[in-house]
């Protein structure tokens, strides 16, 4: 039975938003948005505010890969939207079903220079799925419904509605749109069986899965097919997790060697770009399972692209009732790789020296984070190190950036994880450049009692910067920070607590203080500026 709904135009989105899910709003005051606050204020409808938009934005998208579920964010007019745009772009590129409302000038004066009047429009669409502006209180229901439904229709990613200030305000009624789950895209048959075929056959393939595995709710279909087919998995992004570091397929640290080792590479669920050589293998075959049409890669031919459902495909690999290679020996292989560099990284994060050696910090973290933590990457250098040295045992327990790289995303995605698992440790990897884009919203964090817990890497540099350019040109500009700037002060005279450590001995009593202390806690550690992450760079 259709549901008719009745109100302000607040009162209109709020009903269309409940219906699709949505449970929180993150947000900065604007009054052109306050009937959005009026009817999540009635309704007891939990409303985050911060202090920068972007972090509105970014506490969306990590509630939106968390949980698999539209996350929400609310901007004002103008510049509030302007300042949102990272964050959206940032979605865009995780393919994260975020919806942000924006407010905008009134209509019946569009021209005249009213307060923070621009087309948001010709802005967000470039990085959103679908961007529109709603001129009638009546047409909200709609407008979000179909949004909603557009950012959760794989290829996911993020929509954006403004509404006028008429529009926001005014009375009006509308019928509720059914709420229908997208359907699942259907692969082609002949496809999936062609790649199942070149897996199955392969004297050395690997799998690498990425994000997508996550978003898509096909973690067990991955386990089946990599069990069922006994080809290694290496994972990144959210897919990190997806098997357990125990788990005897499970790899991690190889990866160099199975990628030069490899025959086929299988690649699930995330693109082929700059983390993964743009998809050049050498002499291997590459496999491509894409979740939609859109995501296959074009600037490479791989020798099997299924794109659909990944649970459909993924079933039908570990269904796969055609001749088989043994790939035992191949297994074994890089289990010898990876048991040595697992050899060599321990041996690397019980590092003793001073100054402290970001191996050393993620060894003590490993002591300390709980399976089910959830850890935030933000920053350049130091959050490479935490790729290399962190396994997470879970899927959906890692948040980085992703490709688009975009610093700042720290203190938005703790407060979104933070509102998604209020029992979980929440971990936020920072470097100390990273700390200069978002660290005031711990100021949010503390006043609306979200403890999370902030280590920084502070080496007093822009490391994955300062080190490249001075090999290029025997000098760096640019590149440098107050070394030893106490963040963790900062953190204090927001209402939080912290420390320096600038002794590797200390890192250990510093961690447990921090998750013992139930406030927004920073770990300031002073770290060897001479230690730069070992990679080539990755720009072209």
């Amino acid at each position: 039975m259709t549901e008719r709904v009745e109100g302000h135009g607040g009162d209109l989105a709020l009903a269309a938003l409940r219906a699709h899910g949505v449970r929180e709003m993150f947000t900065l005051s604007g009054g052109h948005v306050f009937p959005l606050y009026d009817a999540a204020h009635k309704a007891g409808f939990p409303l985050y505010d911060v202090r920068h938009e972007q972090s509105a934005v970014f506490a969306a998208e990590a509630v939106a890969k968390l949980q698999r579920r539209p996350g929400l964010a609310v901007l004002t007019a103008g510049p509030g939207v302007t300042n949102g745009v990272s964050g959206l772009t940032s979605a865009f590129f995780n393919a994260s079903p975020v919806l942000v409302l924006g407010g905008r000038a009134p209509q019946f004066r569009w021209g005249s220079g009213s307060l923070q009047e621009m087309d948001h429009l010709p802005l967000v669409a470039p990085v959103t799925k679908h961007a529109e502006t709603v001129f009638s209180a009546d047409d909200i229901p709609r407008a979000i419904s179909a949004a909603l439904t557009t950012a959760l229709t794989p290829h996911r990613g993020p929509v954006f509605l403004d509404f006028p200030l008429e529009a926001v305000f005014s009375v009006g009624d509308a019928d509720l749109p059914a709420v229908t789950p997208p359907a699942p895209i259907e692969p082609d048959p002949d496809e999936v069986a062609k790649a199942a075929r070149l897996i199955a056959g392969a004297s050395r393939p690997v799998i690498i899965a990425g994000s997508d595995v996550y978003a898509g709710d096909a973690v067990e279909a991955l386990r089946a097919a990599a069990e069922s087919l006994r080809v290694p998995v290496f994972t990144n992004g959210m897919g990190r997790g997806a098997l357990p570091p125990e788990h005897p397929l499970a790899f991690a640290k190889a990866r160099r060697v199975a990628l030069k080792g490899a025959d086929v590479v299988v690649v699930i669920g995330t693109p082929l770009d700059f983390r993964l050589s743009f998809g050049d293998f050498g002499d291997a075959q590459v496999v491509h399972v894409v979740d939609a049409p859109s995501q296959r890669a074009g600037h490479v031919q791989p020798a099997a692209a299924p794109a659909g459902d990944l649970r459909l495909i993924l079933g039908a690999f570990a269904n796969h009732a055609g001749d088989r290679a043994d790939h035992a020996d191949w297994i074994a292989e890089l289990r010898t790789a990876e048991d040595a560099a697992k050899a060599r990284d321990a041996e690397e994060m019980a590092a003793e020296s001073d100054p402290i050696r970001p191996a050393r910090v993620y060894g003590e973290l490993r002591k300390v984070l709980a399976p089910d933590a959830i850890t935030i990457g933000d920053g350049g250098d130091f959050v490479s190190y935490a790729g290399k040295y962190l396994e997470p045992a879970q899927p959906g327990t890692w948040l980085d950036p992703g490709p688009y790289g975009c610093l700042g995303t720290g203190m938005g995605y703790a407060m979104g994880a933070r509102v998604s698992h209020p029992d979980r440790q929440i971990c936020v990897l920072m470097g100390d450049g990273a700390a200069g884009f978002s660290l005031m919203d711990v100021e949010s964090l503390v006043r609306q009692k979200l403890p999370v817990v902030i280590v920084v890497g502070n080496n007093g540099i822009w490391g994955l910067e300062k080190h490249p350019m001075r090999a290029m040109y025997g000098y760096d500009v640019a590149a440098d920070l107050q070394p030893g700037l106490r963040y963790d002060k900062v953190v204090e005279a927001l209402g939080g607590a912290g420390e320096t450590v600038e002794k590797a001995a200390d890192l250990g009593p510093a961690l447990g203080r921090a998750f013992d202390s139930g406030v927004p806690y920073l770990v300031n550690v002073l770290t060897d500026p001479a230690d730069a992450y070992p990679r080539s760079s990755n720009l072209a």
